[in-house]
């Protein structure tokens, strides 16, 4: 398969959560997405959770206002962010898991378990002409099943596979990353467009971007955490390098 460029989406939530942390309106997530822009990200994903840590219902709009890049909002299966999107009308909505207790999004939505929850909202999105994803793990089962419900996307969870390679093991990592690339391949021969992302660093993210079948990555917390030290703009094309160069000559 020829490997064809893969976009970058660039998850702003922590420039909020920075804010938060003080009040008052500085940094501002709608700056950072216009610097998003001109470093090269091809899109903005934003997750407006249950009790607001991060980004708030007022940055919605700002961020649109700020940016022409598509925005991904990602969503709890409720019906209270169900109203928000449906109102927002954002490019595509990543419905994720959602527990109130932890510190980041942990693990993919079980699609397959909770099939009769999820099914309602991804129909209801993409009757608003919504593009739906589901962030799930990397499973043929899972995928198959997003497939079944008419997702046209799913997001596959990075999270594990960060993790092995960050603790050493070199064979869970090598399996955990066989895992994507099945799933992978397995979605797209359904039809189904593959993003990835959850916990990707400079470090961990080419042989992911390597994968053909992937056609968007997601990446937030790592590229924030490094914009204190370099810079927005020279994380972000850092990361597009990083991952320009797992794909291969254009």
């Amino acid at each position: 398969m020829t490997l064809v460029r893969a976009r970058l989406g660039l998850n702003i939530d922590h420039v909020a959560t920075i804010r938060n942390a003080r009040g008052g309106a500085h940094p501002d997530p709608a700056k950072a997405a216009a610097l998003a822009q001109a470093a090269g990200a091809d899109g903005i994903t934003l997750h407006l959770r249950e009790d607001r840590r991060h980004i708030r219902d007022h940055d919605l709009e700002a961020v649109r206002r700020a940016s022409k890049l598509p925005i991904n909002l990602e969503m709890a299966t409720t019906e209270e962010m169900l109203a928000i999107a449906l109102g927002f009308r954002p490019h595509a909505a990543c419905l994720v898991p959602e527990k109130r207790e932890e510190r980041t999004t942990e693990g993919g939505l079980d699609v397959a378990r909770l099939h009769d929850q999820v099914e309602p909202f991804v129909q209801r999105l993409r009757d608003a002409g919504i593009r739906v994803s589901l962030f799930i793990e990397p499973s043929k089962v899972q995928v198959a099943v997003a497939e079944a419900m008419g997702a046209p996307v799913v997001e596959l969870h990075t999270g594990k596979y960060v993790e092995l390679v960050f603790a050493g093991d070199k064979s869970g990592a090598a399996a955990e990353l066989k895992r994507l690339q099945e799933a992978a391949e397995h979605g797209h021969a359904k039809g189904v467009e593959i993003h990835v992302g959850h916990g990707l660093t400079y470090n961990t993210v080419r042989p992911v971007a390597a994968i053909p079948e992937v056609r968007e990555l997601n990446i937030g917390h790592f590229i924030m955490g490094e914009a204190l030290f370099v810079g927005l703009e020279a994380a972000v094309k850092r990361m597009r390098q990083e991952i320009d160069i797992a794909r291969g000559p254009a």
